[in-house]
Protein backbone atom coordinates (compact mmCIF):
# COMPACT_ATOMS: atom_id res chain seq x y z
CA UNK A 1 0.00 0.00 0.00
CA UNK A 2 1.70 3.64 -0.84
CA UNK A 3 2.10 5.71 1.83
CA UNK A 4 -0.11 8.33 1.33
CA UNK A 5 -3.14 5.67 1.31
CA UNK A 6 -1.86 4.54 4.13
CA UNK A 7 -2.13 7.98 5.80
CA UNK A 8 -5.04 8.66 4.17
CA UNK A 9 -6.57 5.25 6.14
CA UNK A 10 -4.81 5.85 9.60
CA UNK A 11 -7.61 8.97 9.35
CA UNK A 12 -10.20 7.14 8.97
CA UNK A 13 -9.34 4.27 11.70
CA UNK A 14 -11.65 4.75 14.91
CA UNK A 15 -10.18 5.18 18.46
CA UNK A 16 -11.98 1.82 19.44
CA UNK A 17 -10.02 0.09 16.59
CA UNK A 18 -7.11 1.10 17.77
CA UNK A 19 -7.63 0.27 21.67
CA UNK A 20 -8.91 -3.59 20.80
CA UNK A 21 -6.01 -4.20 18.79
CA UNK A 22 -3.99 -2.33 21.58
CA UNK A 23 -4.96 -4.55 24.26
CA UNK A 24 -4.80 -7.79 22.00
CA UNK A 25 -1.44 -7.04 20.74
CA UNK A 26 0.07 -4.69 23.73
CA UNK A 27 1.19 -2.76 21.46
CA UNK A 28 1.87 0.94 21.17
CA UNK A 29 -1.12 3.01 19.58
CA UNK A 30 0.62 4.49 16.50
CA UNK A 31 1.57 0.97 15.47
CA UNK A 32 -1.60 -0.35 15.82
CA UNK A 33 -3.11 2.50 13.70
CA UNK A 34 -0.70 1.99 11.26
CA UNK A 35 -1.16 -1.89 10.63
CA UNK A 36 -5.05 -1.15 10.86
CA UNK A 37 -4.27 1.53 8.31
CA UNK A 38 -2.39 -1.19 5.96
CA UNK A 39 -4.77 -4.08 6.60
CA UNK A 40 -8.06 -1.41 5.17
CA UNK A 41 -9.42 -1.74 9.24
CA UNK A 42 -9.37 -5.88 9.31
CA UNK A 43 -8.50 -6.45 12.94
CA UNK A 44 -7.68 -10.20 12.79
CA UNK A 45 -5.22 -9.13 9.48
CA UNK A 46 -3.63 -6.08 11.30
CA UNK A 47 -2.90 -8.49 14.03
CA UNK A 48 -1.34 -11.28 11.75
CA UNK A 49 0.67 -8.18 10.50
CA UNK A 50 1.80 -7.16 13.63
CA UNK A 51 3.15 -10.94 14.55
CA UNK A 52 4.86 -10.92 11.25
CA UNK A 53 6.68 -7.76 12.23
CA UNK A 54 7.50 -9.09 15.73
CA UNK A 55 9.30 -11.19 14.42
CA UNK A 56 12.92 -8.64 13.67
CA UNK A 57 11.86 -6.85 16.78
CA UNK A 58 12.38 -10.15 18.50
CA UNK A 59 15.17 -10.86 16.88
CA UNK A 60 16.64 -7.69 17.99
CA UNK A 61 16.15 -7.86 21.27
CA UNK A 62 17.37 -11.27 21.66
CA UNK A 63 20.93 -9.61 21.10
CA UNK A 64 20.73 -7.24 24.36
CA UNK A 65 21.57 -9.05 28.14
CA UNK A 66 18.99 -10.33 29.51
CA UNK A 67 20.17 -10.44 33.69
CA UNK A 68 17.10 -9.50 35.81
CA UNK A 69 14.13 -10.81 35.84
CA UNK A 70 11.80 -13.37 38.24
CA UNK A 71 12.24 -16.95 39.45
CA UNK A 72 9.22 -19.12 38.37
CA UNK A 73 7.77 -21.09 41.47
CA UNK A 74 5.70 -24.33 41.42
CA UNK A 75 4.16 -26.70 43.85
CA UNK A 76 1.55 -29.47 43.20
CA UNK A 77 -1.45 -29.50 45.17
CA UNK A 78 -0.24 -32.38 47.12
CA UNK A 79 2.96 -31.41 47.70
CA UNK A 80 4.69 -33.65 45.86
CA UNK A 81 6.65 -32.31 43.45
CA UNK A 82 8.42 -28.81 42.99
CA UNK A 83 10.05 -26.70 40.58
CA UNK A 84 12.17 -23.46 40.00
CA UNK A 85 12.58 -21.50 36.46
CA UNK A 86 15.14 -18.58 35.97
CA UNK A 87 12.93 -16.49 33.71
CA UNK A 88 15.25 -13.28 32.87
CA UNK A 89 14.75 -10.43 31.29
CA UNK A 90 16.97 -6.95 30.51
CA UNK A 91 15.39 -4.50 33.24
CA UNK A 92 14.30 -4.65 36.51
CA UNK A 93 10.95 -2.88 35.59
CA UNK A 94 10.01 -5.46 33.23
CA UNK A 95 10.74 -8.20 35.70
CA UNK A 96 7.20 -6.82 37.46
CA UNK A 97 5.05 -6.86 34.34
CA UNK A 98 1.92 -9.24 35.18
CA UNK A 99 2.28 -11.14 31.63
CA UNK A 100 5.98 -12.02 32.61
CA UNK A 101 5.51 -13.18 35.92
CA UNK A 102 2.50 -15.30 34.75
CA UNK A 103 4.84 -16.65 32.18
CA UNK A 104 7.43 -17.64 34.67
CA UNK A 105 4.70 -19.64 36.81
CA UNK A 106 3.31 -21.30 33.76
CA UNK A 107 6.68 -22.83 32.91
CA UNK A 108 7.36 -23.51 36.25
CA UNK A 109 4.42 -25.74 36.05
CA UNK A 110 4.92 -27.15 33.21
CA UNK A 111 8.37 -28.52 34.73
CA UNK A 112 6.68 -30.16 37.47
CA UNK A 113 3.86 -31.57 35.17
CA UNK A 114 5.78 -32.89 32.12
CA UNK A 115 9.54 -33.21 33.55
CA UNK A 116 11.19 -31.47 30.07
CA UNK A 117 14.70 -32.74 29.73
CA UNK A 118 16.22 -29.21 28.86
CA UNK A 119 15.18 -25.70 28.02
CA UNK A 120 14.44 -26.09 24.57
CA UNK A 121 11.90 -29.22 25.29
CA UNK A 122 10.28 -26.87 27.92
CA UNK A 123 9.53 -24.35 25.46
CA UNK A 124 8.20 -27.07 23.32
CA UNK A 125 5.34 -27.47 26.24
CA UNK A 126 1.86 -25.36 25.90
CA UNK A 127 0.79 -22.63 27.59
CA UNK A 128 -2.45 -22.00 27.38
CA UNK A 129 -2.75 -23.84 24.62
CA UNK A 130 -0.04 -21.92 23.05
CA UNK A 131 3.32 -23.37 22.24
CA UNK A 132 5.93 -22.02 24.93
CA UNK A 133 8.14 -20.46 22.43
CA UNK A 134 5.68 -19.24 20.86
CA UNK A 135 4.32 -17.10 23.91
CA UNK A 136 7.55 -15.74 24.88
CA UNK A 137 8.38 -14.28 21.38
CA UNK A 138 4.68 -12.70 21.74
CA UNK A 139 5.98 -11.52 25.11
CA UNK A 140 9.14 -9.96 23.39
CA UNK A 141 7.13 -7.91 21.30
CA UNK A 142 5.06 -6.78 23.80
CA UNK A 143 7.38 -5.58 26.76
CA UNK A 144 9.91 -5.16 23.64
CA UNK A 145 12.82 -6.39 25.93
CA UNK A 146 14.82 -9.78 25.25
CA UNK A 147 13.63 -12.40 27.83
CA UNK A 148 14.38 -16.21 28.07
CA UNK A 149 14.78 -19.26 29.95
CA UNK A 150 17.89 -19.53 31.64
CA UNK A 151 17.26 -22.71 34.01
CA UNK A 152 15.00 -24.62 35.66
CA UNK A 153 15.30 -27.33 38.59
CA UNK A 154 12.65 -30.20 39.31
CA UNK A 155 12.07 -32.07 42.68
CA UNK A 156 10.24 -34.75 44.44
CA UNK A 157 8.45 -37.74 43.67
CA UNK A 158 10.66 -40.19 46.14
CA UNK A 159 7.17 -39.86 48.53
CA UNK A 160 8.49 -36.93 51.24
CA UNK A 161 7.09 -33.57 50.93
CA UNK A 162 7.66 -30.13 48.69
CA UNK A 163 7.68 -26.27 50.34
CA UNK A 164 8.43 -23.36 48.66
CA UNK A 165 9.48 -19.80 49.45
CA UNK A 166 9.74 -17.14 47.60
CA UNK A 167 11.67 -13.56 49.13
CA UNK A 168 12.51 -10.03 47.06
CA UNK A 169 9.22 -10.34 45.00
CA UNK A 170 10.37 -13.04 42.79
CA UNK A 171 14.19 -12.40 43.35
CA UNK A 172 14.83 -15.41 45.32
CA UNK A 173 13.39 -18.96 44.71
CA UNK A 174 13.67 -21.68 47.38
CA UNK A 175 12.10 -25.66 47.27
CA UNK A 176 12.78 -27.64 50.55
CA UNK A 177 12.32 -31.52 50.29
CA UNK A 178 11.17 -32.70 53.49
CA UNK A 179 9.41 -35.13 55.66
CA UNK A 180 7.45 -33.77 59.05
CA UNK A 181 6.34 -30.74 59.79
CA UNK A 182 5.49 -28.00 56.64
CA UNK A 183 5.82 -25.30 58.93
CA UNK A 184 9.12 -25.68 60.06
CA UNK A 185 10.12 -26.69 56.57
CA UNK A 186 8.81 -23.43 55.13
CA UNK A 187 11.03 -21.79 57.83
CA UNK A 188 13.92 -23.65 56.70
CA UNK A 189 13.42 -22.08 53.30
CA UNK A 190 13.21 -18.80 54.45
CA UNK A 191 16.43 -19.50 56.74
CA UNK A 192 17.91 -20.42 53.33
CA UNK A 193 16.69 -17.28 51.21
CA UNK A 194 18.25 -15.14 54.17
CA UNK A 195 21.33 -16.96 53.60
CA UNK A 196 22.58 -14.99 50.48
CA UNK A 197 23.09 -12.56 52.26
CA UNK A 198 25.18 -14.18 54.81
CA UNK A 199 26.88 -17.60 54.19
CA UNK A 200 25.05 -19.57 51.58
CA UNK A 201 24.67 -23.24 52.28
CA UNK A 202 25.79 -25.25 49.72
CA UNK A 203 24.17 -28.75 50.77
CA UNK A 204 22.16 -30.09 53.79
CA UNK A 205 24.67 -31.62 56.14
CA UNK A 206 28.46 -31.39 55.62
CA UNK A 207 29.11 -35.20 54.71
CA UNK A 208 27.67 -34.05 51.63
CA UNK A 209 30.15 -31.18 50.65
CA UNK A 210 31.90 -31.28 47.51
CA UNK A 211 35.46 -33.02 48.20
CA UNK A 212 36.97 -30.72 45.74
CA UNK A 213 35.42 -28.02 47.49
CA UNK A 214 36.60 -28.89 50.87
CA UNK A 215 40.28 -29.39 49.14
CA UNK A 216 40.43 -25.89 47.95
CA UNK A 217 39.71 -24.41 51.09
CA UNK A 218 42.34 -26.63 52.95
CA UNK A 219 44.64 -25.40 50.09
CA UNK A 220 44.05 -21.47 50.94
CA UNK A 221 44.13 -22.45 54.53
CA UNK A 222 47.13 -24.12 54.54
CA UNK A 223 49.34 -21.05 52.48
CA UNK A 224 47.39 -18.77 55.08
CA UNK A 225 48.46 -20.58 57.92
CA UNK A 226 51.97 -21.33 56.88
CA UNK A 227 52.87 -17.70 57.05
CA UNK A 228 52.40 -17.90 60.29
CA UNK A 229 55.83 -19.58 61.11
CA UNK A 230 54.55 -22.11 63.31
CA UNK A 231 55.63 -25.62 63.55
CA UNK A 232 53.83 -27.88 60.87
CA UNK A 233 52.05 -30.03 63.40
CA UNK A 234 50.54 -26.55 64.86
CA UNK A 235 49.86 -25.51 61.62
CA UNK A 236 48.06 -28.68 60.10
CA UNK A 237 45.88 -28.66 63.83
CA UNK A 238 45.27 -24.85 62.34
CA UNK A 239 43.72 -26.03 59.25
CA UNK A 240 42.16 -28.63 60.65
CA UNK A 241 39.83 -25.89 62.48
CA UNK A 242 38.93 -24.02 59.90
CA UNK A 243 37.83 -26.53 57.72
CA UNK A 244 35.62 -27.64 60.60
CA UNK A 245 33.93 -23.98 60.93
CA UNK A 246 33.91 -23.80 57.23
CA UNK A 247 32.01 -27.05 56.90
CA UNK A 248 29.70 -25.60 60.22
CA UNK A 249 29.10 -22.50 57.89
CA UNK A 250 28.15 -24.10 54.35
CA UNK A 251 25.92 -26.96 55.67
CA UNK A 252 22.49 -26.14 56.01
CA UNK A 253 22.53 -28.06 59.30
CA UNK A 254 24.90 -26.47 61.14
CA UNK A 255 23.95 -22.98 60.88
CA UNK A 256 22.78 -20.95 63.54
CA UNK A 257 18.54 -20.88 62.60
CA UNK A 258 18.07 -17.28 61.22
CA UNK A 259 15.07 -17.13 63.66
CA UNK A 260 16.43 -18.52 66.54
CA UNK A 261 20.41 -18.12 65.88
CA UNK A 262 21.14 -19.55 69.35
CA UNK A 263 19.79 -22.86 68.27
CA UNK A 264 21.34 -24.59 64.77
CA UNK A 265 18.90 -25.36 61.96
CA UNK A 266 19.81 -29.39 63.03
CA UNK A 267 18.50 -28.58 66.44
CA UNK A 268 15.36 -27.04 65.25
CA UNK A 269 14.13 -29.82 62.85
CA UNK A 270 14.79 -32.46 65.14
CA UNK A 271 12.81 -30.82 67.91
CA UNK A 272 9.86 -30.62 65.50
CA UNK A 273 10.53 -34.29 64.08
CA UNK A 274 11.35 -32.92 60.67
CA UNK A 275 14.15 -34.23 58.48
CA UNK A 276 15.01 -32.44 55.14
CA UNK A 277 16.36 -34.40 52.69
CA UNK A 278 17.35 -31.40 49.93
CA UNK A 279 16.71 -28.04 48.56
CA UNK A 280 17.34 -25.69 45.72
CA UNK A 281 17.40 -22.17 45.65
CA UNK A 282 17.60 -19.92 42.50
CA UNK A 283 18.58 -16.03 42.70
CA UNK A 284 18.09 -13.51 39.84
CA UNK A 285 20.98 -13.01 37.95
CA UNK A 286 23.60 -15.01 40.24
CA UNK A 287 26.92 -15.97 38.22
CA UNK A 288 25.86 -13.23 35.12
CA UNK A 289 28.18 -10.70 34.81
CA UNK A 290 26.52 -7.57 33.74
CA UNK A 291 27.91 -5.43 31.57
CA UNK A 292 28.78 -2.03 33.08
CA UNK A 293 26.60 0.79 31.14
CA UNK A 294 28.41 4.32 30.61
CA UNK A 295 25.48 6.46 29.81
CA UNK A 296 27.46 9.58 29.75
CA UNK A 297 29.55 8.12 27.20
CA UNK A 298 26.15 6.79 25.25
CA UNK A 299 24.77 10.04 25.47
CA UNK A 300 27.82 12.13 24.63
CA UNK A 301 28.01 10.01 21.26
CA UNK A 302 24.41 10.92 20.58
CA UNK A 303 25.03 14.33 20.78
CA UNK A 304 27.84 13.98 18.42
CA UNK A 305 25.99 11.98 15.82
CA UNK A 306 22.96 14.94 16.07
Amino acid sequence: MAHGEVEKNMAEISASLVKELREMTGLGMMECKRALAETDGDIKKAEELMRIKSGAKASKAASRQAAEGTIGVYVSADASVGALVEFNCETDFAARNVDLLAMAAALAKNVGNEKPADVAALMNTHIDGEVAETKRAALVQKIGENMNVRRFVRVGGSGSKVVSYVHGGGRIGVLVEFDGNGDIARDVAMHLAASVASTRAVCVSRDEVPAELIEGERKIFAAQAAESGKPADIVARMVDGRINKFLAEVALLDQPFVKDPEQTVDKILKAANTKVHSFQMYVVGEGIEKKAVDYAAEVAAAVKGL
